[in-house]
C-alpha cells in the first residue's frame, strides 16, 4: 500500500500537527503534502525524517502573514487541488480546512481525518465576529459585502470536495455530527490522542481553580473570571491571545495570569488547583484530558467533545449554559473531595496514542482492502 499524506499548513505547533507527527510514524517514509510550511517546521520535519512536498502557495508573497485572507480566497483548496496523487493507492488527508480538496483518481482511495470542517466557512460567526476582526463601521461593511458572499462561494466549494471523499474518519462525535450537517456524508469516529504531562509539585497549597486556553472572545474565559470574581475563588489563567487586555480589566486581586508556560509549569499549576473550568465549546479538546491525568476532575460548559471525555459525577461537572450565573451554580457546588483521582488517570487512559494509532491503522486497511 503506497500511501501519502496532505495536511493543511504547517505553520503553528498544536493538537493537529502533533497528530500529524504520530501518523507519520506510524507510516515511516510517507511523504507529507501541504499547502505551505514554515522554516521552523520545514527544519523540524527534516529533523524527524519526514518529507514535505509543499504547492505553489510556498512561493507567494506574505504567505504566513496573507494565510487567513489565502483560505477565503480559495487558494488553499487550489493548492491541494494542485498536487498530483496518480501514483499512491490511498491518501490520507487530515484536515480542519482545506486538506481534503486534494483530487484523486478512481484507483486511489481518499480517507479524510477531519479534525473539523473549516470554521471560517461553517462557523463564521464564531471564526469571525467574535474575534473582533470585522470591528467598526468599516469593518461591518467589509464583511457584509465583501467577506460573507466569498464565504457563501466557499461553502458550496468546500461541499464539492468533500463529496470526492471516499470515507470520512470523524475525531469526536460532535464533529461527525459536523460532517454529517454540512456534507451529508457519514463518518466513523477515531478519537485522537494526548500526550500526558509529566507529574511535579504542586504550584501551591493554596487552592484556585484554572484556566488553560488560548486568550480568544468565543473562548468565554470571561465567564470563569466574573464566577469566580462574584464568589471570591481564586483563579489562575494559563495562556495569550487577542483578548488578554479585555480579560485583565475586568480581573481582581483574586485572579492569576500566567501566559504562556512551560509543560512543567502547566503541570504544576494543574496539581496545586481545584480543579480544570473549560468555558468554551470544543470539538474534541485535550486539556481536560491532561488535568484528568494528574487526577484533576474538569469543570466544563455541556457542548462538544468534552462531553465524551469528561463522565458527570466522577470526573467532572457540566454547566448548561454559557452564562455566569450557570458556572456559579456549579462551582458553589462543587467539592473536589467527591472526585475520585483514580476514576480521574483511568478515564484519561482511555485515549493514549498506541489506541489512536491502533484504530487508525485498522480503518485505513479496512477502507483500502474494502
Amino acid at each position: 500500500m503506497k500511501l501519502a499524506i496532505a495536511f493543511d499548513d504547517l505553520i503553528q505547533f498544536g493538537g493537529a500537527e502533533r497528530l500529524l507527527v504520530s501518523v507519520c510514524g506510524l507510516y515511516p517514509n510517507t511523504p507529507v503534502y501541504t499547502s505551505v510550511a514554515s522554516a521552523e517546521w520545514l527544519k523540524r520535519c527534516k529533523n524527524l525524517g519526514i518529507e514535505v512536498k509543499t504547492s505553489f502557495m510556498h512561493r507567494l508573497p506574505w504567505r504566513i502573514k496573507l494565510n487567513r485572507l489565502y483560505g477565503l480566497m480559495g487558494i488553499h483548496a487550489m493548492a491541494f487541488e494542485s498536487f498530483n496523487f496518480a501514483d499512491y493507492d490511498v491518501v490520507l488527508s487530515i484536515s480542519a480546512r482545506y486538506a481534503h480538496c486534494v483530487l484523486t483518481r478512481p484507483k486511489t482511495v481518499h480517507i479524510c481525518y477531519m479534525n473539523s470542517p473549516g470554521r471560517m466557512f461553517w462557523e463564521p460567526v464564531d471564526y469571525f465576529s467574535k474575534e473582533g476582526l470585522f470591528s467598526g463601521l468599516i469593518g461591518r461593511f467589509a464583511y457584509s459585502y465583501v467577506v460573507q458572499p466569498l464565504l457563501t462561494l466557499r461553502r458550496v466549494a468546500d461541499y464539492t470536495s468533500a463529496q470526492r471523499v471516499d470515507y470520512f474518519i470523524a475525531n469526536s462525535e460532535s464533529v461527525k455530527k459536523k460532517i454529517a450537517k454540512y456534507y451529508r456524508k457519514n463518518s466513523q469516529v477515531v478519537y485522537p490522542f494526548f500526550k500526558p504531562l509529566d507529574k511535579y509539585p504542586a504550584a501551591s497549597d493554596d487552592k484556585y481553580f484554572l484556566v488553560i486556553t488560548r486568550l480568544a472572545a468565543w473562548k468565554r474565559v470571561d465567564l470563569a473570571i466574573e464566577a469566580c470574581k462574584n464568589l471570591g475563588h481564586k483563579l489562575t489563567i494559563i495562556g495569550d491571545g487577542p483578548d488578554v487586555a479585555r480579560l485583565r480589566g475586568l480581573s481582581d486581586h483574586n485572579l492569576q495570569f500566567l501566559g504562556f508556560v512551560t509543560d512543567a509549569e502547566k503541570s504544576r499549576q494543574i496539581a496545586g488547583c481545584k480543579a480544570l473550568i473549560v468555558t468554551q465549546q470544543e470539538d474534541f479538546g485535550i486539556t481536560p484530558l491532561e488535568a484528568m491525568s494528574l487526577g484533576k476532575p474538569v469543570i466544563a460548559f455541556r457542548g462538544g467533545g468534552v462531553m465524551e471525555t469528561v463522565i458527570e459525577g466522577e470526573t467532572g461537572e457540566f454547566f448548561d449554559r454559557q452564562e455566569v450565573d450557570a458556572l456559579a451554580k456549579v462551582l458553589t457546588e462543587f467539592h473536589p473531595a467527591r472526585y475520585d483521582s483514580v476514576k480521574c488517570i483511568r478515564q484519561a487512559e482511555n485515549f493514549t496514542e498506541a489506541i489512536f494509532l491502533a484504530k487508525l491503522d485498522e480503518v485505513v486497511k479496512k477502507v483500502y482492502h474494502s
